[in-house]
């Protein structure tokens, strides 16, 4: 396989963002995008994913973080779709489970072409910090829709809401690396009987 990065930049009125992915990384990673949070919930994913990151983000958060959040999944779904290409050889589907003390989430990813998101998570405050946990689920539809992927993420118990959120990134990150992992069986075929993702 070629190279598997990419830089994409958004501008809008509201956000401007920038995200720079390699795919076949080390798990380093580089944040500051005003919502930390966010950033360490973005770190879970680069670290168990092993993909590197360089994310920046500037917006309108003296409204709120919403716009921010959301275009930050937009931007980084564009990343993917870009650094993974036609897809050929790769493995396509991934799961995880990840616990985390009393927390315990599972999530299951396919790069199908097809954007869908399940969400079925509850936690047990509105916020975690100064993060609303409402714009959780904004951050993945955003990736979902523009990384082209169908995403279940299910919390399956948990008190604490950031044991909840850790173990849904983290989740995230280790279905993402089993997904995109070279596959070489299937080297140059891609992994649909359609013959397109």
């Amino acid at each position: 396989m070629t190279a598997r990065t990419a830089t994409v930049e958004r501008n809008t009125l509201e956000t401007q963002i920038s995200v720079s992915i390699n795919l076949d990384g080390q798990g380093a990673a580089s944040f500051n995008t005003g919502v930390p949070f966010l950033d360490h919930m973005l770190d879970q994913v680069a670290r168990h994913g092993m993909i590197d990151m360089d994310i920046k983000a500037q917006g309108d958060l003296h409204i709120d973080a919403h716009h921010t959040v959301e275009d930050l999944g937009i931007t980084l779904g564009q990343a993917f779709t870009q650094a993974l290409g036609d897809k050929k050889g790769i493995t396509r589907y991934g799961h995880a489970y990840v616990p985390l003390d009393e927390a315990l989430s599972r999530v299951v990813i396919d790069f199908s072409g097809r954007p869908g998101l399940s969400y079925d998570v509850e936690f047990s405050r509105s916020m975690i910090g100064a993060f609303d946990v409402d714009l959780f689920v904004e951050f993945f539809q955003g990736f979902v829709n523009h990384a082209h992927v169908t995403l279940h993420i299910d919390s399956l118990k948990g008190r604490n809401a950031h044991h909840i959120a850790e173990t849904i990134f983290k989740a995230l990150g280790r279905a993402i690396r089993m997904a995109i992992a070279e596959d070489p069986r299937m080297a140059g075929i891609l992994p649909s009987t359609k013959g397109m993702l």
